[in-house]
């Protein structure tokens, strides 16, 4: 059992987190919170490009080391409802549940150093920036080193779509992709009334749009999974003028980096073959973001052995892959490790993450600072 204080602690952090959230890349005063705490408590902290922080506990054996990973950045969004603790930055809110997995870790490693004994592996706790933006703060860690003395790291996701008492996972695939892609088809501009004239970038627009999703229909193995979704399309300035140019604006989703090329490379083949055919050019620009978060099938079963021993059989709960992205996948192409959702779907969290009334279910701190200990336990 966690102690009710560490519970109480975490409880008035995430409120003081909530109140007070950061931008991506921008949560100074967040980092600048986290490493007052971890003073206080004695662990020390490593060098490591502000914003974010990460402190390092030597275990009694130390032979090996174990990375835990909370997110710290909030999302632009203008936060809805009237509970007491709501966001005094507006167009800054919490709302997908990072200022809980923030409190949680402080939390636990409060229960680190009251229990010193206890852990043999090296800890690293790693406070990372920009989870929600690219370049990812996870990447940006891992190239300056984070991971280089790490064995395995785990993270974990208080899980709105997850039935609160269950804990979840799965080995392999679990969260797709994310890249983004420009699209901008150059035609030939003129008068509505003489289409004969032009070459049409938004009418070649529409062939576009409609050809990829057959990537995904005909070209993508149906066993795999893959979401390509256009979002946005920029052409024309009136409705009586056919414009030079327009420019289609999407995102490419999947569970596996051979989907991500293959889909790429089809956008790319679709554009200019459609584009040529009506006498356009067609540029296609990735912007590249998360890759799919796979779960290594060892830890991921360390997890699930952990999880239903520790916490019963009938917490354990194996979900399925979802089409959402997280940057801790930049970890597990590194490292072996695992991510973990905490479930909280109720009457106190039944928004989902990134809508305005989204809520924390605070009940469920305890299970996912035990979670954590449990691990820092048992790894060996």
């Amino acid at each position: 059992m966690i102690d009710q204080y560490l519970i109480n602690q975490a409880i008035e952090d995430r409120r003081h987190l909530h109140q007070h959230p950061e931008l991506s890349g921008k949560e100074y005063e967040t980092t600048a919170f986290i490493r007052r705490r971890l003073e206080t408590l004695g662990i020390e902290i490593l060098n490591y490009q502000p914003p974010g922080t990460v402190g390092f506990f030597k275990g009694t054996k130390g032979t090996k080391t174990v990375a835990l990973r909370a997110d710290i950045d909030a999302l632009p969004i203008m936060e809805e409802g009237d509970k007491p603790y709501l966001s005094k930055n507006p167009g800054v809110a919490h709302m997908c549940g990072h200022d809980g997995h923030t409190a949680v870790l402080l939390a636990v490693a409060e229960w680190i150093t009251k229990h010193r004994e206890e852990i043999e592996p090296n800890i690293m706790l790693i406070f990372q920036s920009a989870e929600e933006i690219s370049p990812s703060g996870a990447d940006q860690l891992i190239k300056q080193g984070v991971l280089d003395e790490v064995d395995a790291i785990f993270g974990i996701h208080l899980w709105q779509g997850l039935a609160k008492g269950k804990i979840g996972l799965r080995g392999g695939p679990m969260m797709a992709s994310v890249d983004d892609f420009e699209i901008t088809i150059k035609g030939s501009g003129g008068h509505g009334s003489m289409p004969h004239e032009t070459v049409d970038p938004i009418y070649i627009s529409t062939h576009i749009i409609q050809a990829l999703q057959s990537i995904i229909s005909r070209s993508l193995n149906p066993m795999e999974a893959g979401v390509i979704t256009v979002g946005k399309i920029e052409a024309g300035t009136t409705y009586n003028i056919i414009p030079d140019s327009a420019k289609i604006i999407g995102t490419i989703r999947a569970l596996s980096p051979g989907a991500v090329d293959l889909i790429q490379d089809k956008i790319v083949k679709l554009t200019k073959g459609i584009c040529q055919s009506f006498g356009a050019t067609g540029d296609v620009r990735f912007i590249v973001g998360t890759p799919p978060l796979v779960n290594d099938q060892k830890e991921a079963a360390f997890m699930e052995d952990l999880i239903c021993h520790r916490f019963g059989e009938d917490v354990f709960e194996p979900v399925e892959p979802i089409m959402v992205s997280e940057d801790f996948s930049y970890y597990l192409t590194k490292k072996p490790g695992a991510f973990i959702f905490v479930g909280m779907n109720g009457e106190k969290s039944q928004y989902p993450h990134h809508h305005p009334r989204f809520d924390l279910d605070e009940d469920v701190f305890p299970e996912a600072i035990r979670l954590f200990v449990e691990i820092l336990k048992r790894y060996k």
